[in-house]
């Protein structure tokens, strides 16, 4: 097993990077969201794989955070999502996102990705909830860092709220990442609303 790559990047294109190491090229495929992070070639990187072994050939698939190849790992253990819908999920989405979609039972932004129908979405959510813990989730600072625990963005206010953004039209996931972005202790239900609505119109 390939648990990461590291050498240097000697090129790149639309789906995979080739990384020299000690003179030997790996090829490995990775998503839109690392490609946009990629170094400039002839720059040294490190890259996490998962190695997928078949009948017709040996494949790395890569992520510059180890976030990234646990939500893979986890995305894969359902049956019906291989490799490359798990790839391309994480090409759009993050760990993050995908965990709040899990949790809060957004079938639709689930089942939003290339691939996913409402049946393997209703899968994905009903198999690996149970794996996600929601401080994961929402304790997360959606712009980079670590923010608070937000315990399940739970409290009668952060609740309430997050009800109210749902009865405006707003899914779910997008309700709880909006209160667990904004809210700061001894806020109310109204200054929760208000803010997470600045939040989800800007």
């Amino acid at each position: 097993m390939i648990s990461f790559v590291k050498g240097k990047l000697d090129s790149s294109s639309t789906s995979s990077i080739i990384i020299d190491c000690g003179g030997i090229g790996y090829e490995v495929f990775i998503g839109f969201n690392t490609i946009s992070r990629l170094p400039s070639v002839g720059a040294e990187l490190k890259i996490y794989t998962y190695m997928q072994v078949r009948d017709d050939g040996v494949s790395l698939f890569g992520f510059m955070a180890k976030e990234e190849l646990n939500m893979f790992h986890m995305l894969i253990s359902v049956s019906g999502i291989g490799p490359k819908s798990a790839l391309n999920m994480l090409s759009v989405a993050s760990p993050q996102d995908l965990m709040l979609a899990i949790i809060s039972d957004d079938v639709k932004t689930m089942s939003s990705f290339p691939g996913v129908g409402k049946k393997t979405a209703g899968r994905l959510i009903l198999e690996l909830k149970d794996k996600i813990k929601t401080e994961s989730a929402t304790s997360y600072d959606f712009d980079g860092g670590q923010a608070g625990n937000v315990n399940d963005v739970g409290g009668g206010a952060r609740n309430e709220a997050i009800a109210a953004l749902s009865a405006l039209g707003y899914s779910r996931s997008e309700s709880v990442k909006a209160v667990a972005g904004i809210y700061e202790d001894g806020m109310d239900t109204q200054q929760i609303i208000k803010m997470a609505l600045r939040s989800l119109n800007r």
